[in-house]
């Protein structure tokens, strides 16, 4: 059975989700593949949520993240973080990116968290990957500036890694 979060229950605490699921990916047609494999179990019934989102949401949440690469993002960190984080940048693209991570003074700690039903956010999410295939971003990122073709790959799949690993098949 699906479960879902309901609006009047805490938020949980991502960065101590003990029962989450650790993906590695190597590719985008590996990223797609996995979300094949969970809209099918939700569809089914057999998607558990271990942390805040629906697989809607996540995806959604995904997907505007890789368009921000292409359309620009809203954010505008201070230099400051801008330099702690490019100094980082080699971990961002090809290590597991931490859960829990909040960015201050975002409202719920990230950008598009908003509640999205999965018939829109998966071809949206689907969309922006087969882009994402051939057609490099041309914006940079907000946090680690300009990235090439294979960095902006690998920081997709590194963010896919994270968020699709609180959807546990059942």
């Amino acid at each position: 059975m699906s479960s879902t979060v309901q609006a009047s229950s805490p938020p949980v605490d991502t960065s101590k989700v003990t029962n989450r699921r650790h993906l590695h990916f190597d590719s985008i047609d590996q990223v797609l593949a996995e979300v094949d494999r969970l809209v099918e179990a939700e569809r089914a019934g057999r998607l558990k949520h271990v942390g805040n989102w629906t697989l809607g949401q996540v995806l959604g949440h995904l997907a505007c993240w890789a368009e921000y690469g292409y359309d620009g993002c809203p954010l505008k960190p201070p230099f400051f973080i801008r330099w702690i984080l490019r100094m980082q940048k080699n971990r961002f693209l090809y290590k597991t990116m931490p859960a829990g991570v909040r960015i201050p003074r975002v409202a719920n700690g990230t950008l598009a968290t908003d509640p999205m039903p999965l018939d829109e956010s998966l071809p949206r999410f689907r969309k922006v990957m087969e882009r994402l295939k051939t057609e490099p971003p041309s914006a940079p990122s907000p946090a680690l500036g300009k990235l090439t073709h294979d960095e902006s790959i690998a920081l997709n799949i590194r963010h896919a890694e994270l968020h699709l690993g609180f959807m546990v098949p059942i």
